[in-house]
């Protein structure tokens, strides 16, 4: 068997988006619990602009970070499904980043938080006063039906966010990996042949955060 050393597999890029869109379901979900329209109206222009940028940085970011690097067919997920219920590896040819099933997740958790933001942006409130800033396009009906459905995808965000935490344990406690620890420092026990992260080119993470922040910012001056 090859000795295993701690290897980077996640680059800051990825990282500091995760734990960003952690601090941003928080805020909103605390910012809506509590009245807190004007800051959840922010919250939701920041989360759009982390979307923005995690969709460019997932076709030019770090090798992990892409997902041509992690998105497999259905039989494949399946096969890495009965591999870790009876304990093995699973398939052979895997990257060290995301396992298929993590893989299909971030794309959900991204699909949902991009149509949390989406239907928000037509969402009415009861009476009208606060309202998204695109709700003025749509009739009222229309509005108050975004705004049910903008909830009914924050329910599943949630959802989502819970089978997140309870597959971070199974690895935890079952599989003894701790992936928490991988998405701080960006390294991850590998094999001596492991491939470690190849990092992306500085002009993609700079476009990234230009159209990240391009986004972020014009929809915080439309809710202003």
């Amino acid at each position: 068997m090859s000795a295993l050393r701690r290897v980077r597999i996640w680059d800051l890029p990825t990282r500091l988006f995760h734990w960003g869109l952690v601090i941003l379901i928080g805020l909103a979900w605390w910012s809506i619990s509590t009245g807190q329209l004007s800051l959840h109206r922010t919250v939701g222009a920041l989360a759009a602009g982390l979307v923005v940028f995690r969709l460019w940085w997932g076709l030019f970011g770090g090798s992990t970070a892409r997902f041509s690097d992690f998105l497999r067919g259905p039989r494949t997920v399946l096969a890495y499904a009965r591999a870790l219920l009876g304990g093995g590896k699973g398939p052979e040819g895997l990257t060290a980043g995301h396992n298929p099933m993590g893989g299909w997740s971030v794309v959900a958790l991204l699909a949902v938080t991009g149509a949390i933001v989406g239907l928000g942006l037509f969402a009415v409130d009861t009476d009208g006063l606060e309202s998204g800033p695109l709700a003025s396009l749509v009739d009222y009906d229309t509005g108050r039906l975004a705004s049910h459905w903008h909830g009914l995808a924050f329910d599943l965000l949630k959802i989502l966010v819970g089978l997140h935490l309870v597959a971070i344990g199974f690895y935890a406690f079952i599989r003894r990996e701790n992936l928490i620890r991988a998405m701080i420092d960006g390294k991850k026990p590998l094999a001596e042949d492991g491939e470690a992260l190849r990092p992306g080119r500085f002009w993609a993470l700079g476009v990234g955060l230009v159209l990240g922040a391009a986004v972020a910012g014009l929809l915080i001056r439309m809710t202003g």
